[in-house]
């Protein structure tokens, strides 16, 4: 009797907090079971920074820069189901409260403005990303195939959620795991 192959998971963080990957720890001790079911490839439990083909990418943040953009089509390019998990992923959460601003005057603002700055000039270095001039939700720059909302989502909403992908459902959250007070 063969075991049945595990489903690779991958999960990347773009402009966000880094919460939803917290939620995704609350499962507790789901995790045992989900490893059971899973192997994973990039995400902080294994430290990998590039991802290789996968059944299910969850990625949390919004896009507000050059290599946002990058690692997102990268990613979105090896993961079979893509899942925008959390408010920044989805519409672009509290990263996007900066786009009614002008970002060339904010990082005047910023780097030339203040009190103390040394040199008084916006850096550019080109190691650094180009920011956009507004913050995306991840659907304006690749297709998603699911999204599980919350800031962040419930680490029982995304256990379920989670669950009823690698059993072939469609992911149905119910309301009082999407409920928030």
């Amino acid at each position: 009797m063969s075991t049945p192959r595990k489903l690779r998971v991958a999960t990347v963080s773009l402009a966000g907090c880094f919460g939803c990957h917290m939620s995704l720890l609350d499962i507790d001790e789901h995790v045992f079971a989900l490893l059971d079911k899973v192997e994973l490839d990039r995400s902080p439990l294994t430290d990998l920074k590039t991802c290789g083909p996968c059944d299910i990418g969850l990625v949390e943040g919004g896009v507000c820069n050059s290599e946002n953009v990058h690692v997102l089509r990268e990613f979105r390019a090896q993961c079979k189901t893509l899942v925008a998990m959390g408010a920044c992923a989805i519409n672009g959460g509290l990263p996007a409260q900066r786009n009614h601003l002008d970002v060339g005057q904010c990082l005047s603002a910023v780097f030339q403005s203040r009190p103390g700055m040394d040199t008084a000039e916006v850096p550019d270095d080109p190691e650094l990303p180009l920011p956009l001039d507004k913050v995306h939700p991840i659907h304006e720059v690749v297709r998603v195939d699911y999204f599980l909302p919350g800031c962040p989502p419930s680490g029982e909403a995304i256990w379920q959620f989670i669950s009823d992908l690698l059993a072939g459902r469609t992911p149905r959250v119910s309301y009082p795991l999407l409920h928030f007070d």
